[in-house]
């Protein structure tokens, strides 16, 4: 299970807000470390939950970013599909099939050419018929 992770107070709604803006970047170290000051100096938090909120924000800018990636990346793949369009795993399988029809058609072009080369070893070995000399 993994740890949890200390909550903001939930006196206002500036947690609203931030999550909000927050939903579309994320956040460095010293933004977070900007925006929980501000809070402070505001009185919406005091002075020892700095370094708990700071963490906590940039937690939550971490988890937006990572679902909006997810939700885009959803999206993207729904619209090439509903295109008909070759994922790479299409192209991976593809490619596998082409190298396995390439190997197969190669040994049997080998097996081809060691039969032909023994039809044409036995005609060699038979003796060929003298053709009548006209004379």
């Amino acid at each position: 299970m993994p740890p949890k992770i200390p909550t903001l107070p939930q006196a206002s709604d500036w947690r609203r807000v931030l999550e909000t803006g927050m939903q579309f970047t994320e956040l460095r170290r010293s933004q977070a470390r900007a925006i929980v000051s501000d809070l402070v100096a505001q009185g919406h938090l005091a002075r020892d939950q700095m370094t708990s909120a700071v963490d906590e924000v940039l937690e939550m800018s971490r988890r937006r970013s990572e679902e909006l990636r997810r939700l885009v990346q959803n999206e993207v793949q729904r619209q090439l599909g509903s295109l008909g369009l070759a994922t790479k795993a299409d192209l991976v399988a593809l490619e596998r099939r082409l190298t396995r029809a390439n190997r197969e058609s190669k040994k049997a072009g080998a097996k081809k050419t060691e039969a032909s080369k023994s039809k044409k070893s036995s005609s060699k070995k038979a003796a060929p018929k003298a053709s009548p000399k006209a004379g």
